[in-house]
């Protein structure tokens, strides 16, 4: 069975600018976080998947076929744009319904069709309002919306949170991990870090226009095993903590944030939280937390670009 999703070798460039760089990238279903910066290549690499971009060099394929010269192929994906292109002089209701009959949907069952998938976005209150007044998180919804009215096989959404409110962030958000608990496969691209790790644990890390790594993100962090993970604990006597654990040779350095918090740096993060709780519970030394600012998107992506990019 075909992927849904491969590029071998892909580059596009627009004149002297590259967009992409030899890429080569297998996706076989499920959520898939593309992750980066603004200009990084995201969108030129989700055109590509969408068929709207022709490669300069290497080829991309849907579901086995060309995504470029295969309609068929592009009929089982769905597609959110980044920038808006909606008629502003439609309502929600007819601009969903016209995509549903565009995307292939017979026009007999095109308006019961985008109605379900208005609500489905709770838009159904507001399906019969123009677009064009409506706020950046009904656009946004809106948009959805019409990417998987036809049920497609695959949707790509191009930063599909940027400038939304927290209840429209909140409801995306909930119908992305929907759709892929339903089977879909799900491309979602963002550089806003933690918008990613809400939805997926599987991403593919862009950085002017390469892929630096892919991967699940417990498998992404073995790549950087070399820098020092730091744990932070708030404890009742950290200095006793500090020294229970000191003489562990995987433990590098340890620093006192307050008079409850020490900060330890290790080599080996498994090892290092089995080390800390035994030593808490045999000094009775109560944890009021235990975190890891190592453990987040952002740290993975910072070390990754050696600190270019902060979130």
């Amino acid at each position: 069975m075909a992927n849904a999703v491969e590029l071998d070798n892909v580059s596009r460039w627009y004149g002297e600018v590259i967009g992409l760089s030899d890429v080569s990238w297998r996706v076989d279903g499920g959520i898939v976080g593309i992750l980066g910066p603004n200009g990084a290549g995201k969108s030129t690499l989700i055109k590509l998947v969408a068929g709207l971009l022709r490669p300069s060099r290497g080829d991309v394929r849907l579901f086995g076929e060309p995504s470029f010269h295969s309609p068929a192929a592009r009929a089982r994906l769905g597609y959110c744009p980044e920038h808006e292109g909606a008629y502003d002089d439609l309502t929600a209701l007819e601009f969903v319904t016209l995509m549903a009959e565009l995307s292939g949907v017979p026009r007999q069952r095109a308006g019961a069709a985008a109605k379900a998938a208005l609500a489905e976005m709770t838009m159904t209150d507001a399906m019969h309002r123009r677009v064009g007044g409506f706020s950046k998180g009904m656009r946004q919804r809106t948009k959805l919306a019409q990417s998987f009215v036809h049920d497609p096989d695959l949707i790509l959404l191009d930063e599909p949170l940027t400038g939304v409110d927290p209840v429209a962030r909140a409801q995306i958000m909930n119908k992305i991990r929907e759709l892929g608990a339903a089977g879909k496969t799900v491309l979602v691209s963002s550089h806003v870090l933690h918008e990613i790790q809400a939805v997926t644990e599987e991403i593919l890390v862009v950085f002017r226009g390469k892929v630096l790594a892919e991967g699940n993100v417990r498998r992404i962090r073995e790549l950087i095993d070399r820098h020092p993970h730091r744990i932070r604990v708030n404890c009742a006597r950290p200095r006793d903590l500090a020294a229970a654990v000191a003489g562990a040779d995987h433990v590098a350095r340890m620093t006192f944030e307050s008079e409850r918090i020490v900060v330890i740096e290790t080599r080996s993060p498994d090892d290092c939280y089995g080390l800390i709780a035994d030593a808490a519970l045999a000094d009775q030394n109560a944890i009021a937390s235990l975190t890891s600012p190592d453990n987040s998107l952002g740290a993975v992506f910072n070390v990754l670009t050696d600190g270019e990019v902060r979130s």
